[in-house]
């Protein structure tokens, strides 16, 4: 890439909560630029692609997932000039929430946010706007069992929210909001045993979008 050729790219925020650590899907790069660090997944929109086509193909290429069954947002444009030193490439980010995973073949791995730095590129600030949308949208949305398997409990999604947010929550208070809600939390007939007290139930995903109130977000 060389001159004024002007590229689009896509890079990639995948995130998950394993063992009740938020992390993120980083790929080590082999080759130059950054030879030798970790970046986002991601890739050159192809001429038959549109950008959500890329971000789809990405997801599937590095953890097998396809869409629709996992959340997958645009997260926004990065154009700065000097981005990449092969010439000026337009990135737009994309973030996806998914359940725990096992660890992807090739050279995907998860890592903890909090220890993802100095990343290739501007892929440091990509994944920090991509943490700060997911922690705002689990404010006013029900995209937090998103991270969830499809049969799950309170204390689960509890832990979901406290593992990205980075603040333990009270059980009683949350536990009304999220039953609370309408549509929100659907019962399932199955419940699971362990430790000591009553079997938890095992909840499902409603159709409900939006959390109304907000569940506000708690600060560490």
């Amino acid at each position: 890439m060389r001159g004024n050729l002007f590229a689009v790219a896509v890079d990639l925020v995948v995130l998950t909560v394993r063992e009740g650590v938020l992390s993120t899907l980083l790929v080590h790069r082999d080759g130059p630029p950054f030879a030798g660090a970790l970046g986002l997944p991601g890739g050159f929109v192809r001429p038959d692609e549109d950008l959500t086509d890329t971000a789809a193909r990405e997801l599937a290429e590095e953890i097998g997932l396809t869409l629709p069954n996992h959340h997958l947002e645009q997260l926004g444009g990065y154009a700065a000039p000097d981005r990449d030193p092969r010439g000026r490439v337009l990135s737009v980010g994309y973030l996806a929430l998914v359940p725990d995973l096992p660890d992807p073949a090739g050279r995907g791995a998860w890592h903890p946010v909090a220890e993802a730095t100095g990343l290739a590129f501007d892929h440091s600030q990509i994944l920090a706007d991509a943490v700060e949308r997911a922690r705002a949208k689990l404010e006013f949305t029900t995209l937090a069992a998103s991270f969830c398997p499809p049969d799950f409990t309170v204390s689960q999604l509890r832990g979901i929210y406290e593992a990205v947010w980075g603040a333990e929550l009270d059980p009683r208070n949350f536990q009304r909001k999220v039953t609370g809600t309408p549509d929100f939390l659907m019962p399932t007939k199955q419940r699971v045993t362990g430790g000591r007290g009553r079997p938890a139930q095992l909840f499902h995903r409603g159709p409900a979008t939006i959390l109304h109130p907000p569940m506000l977000r708690t600060t560490p």
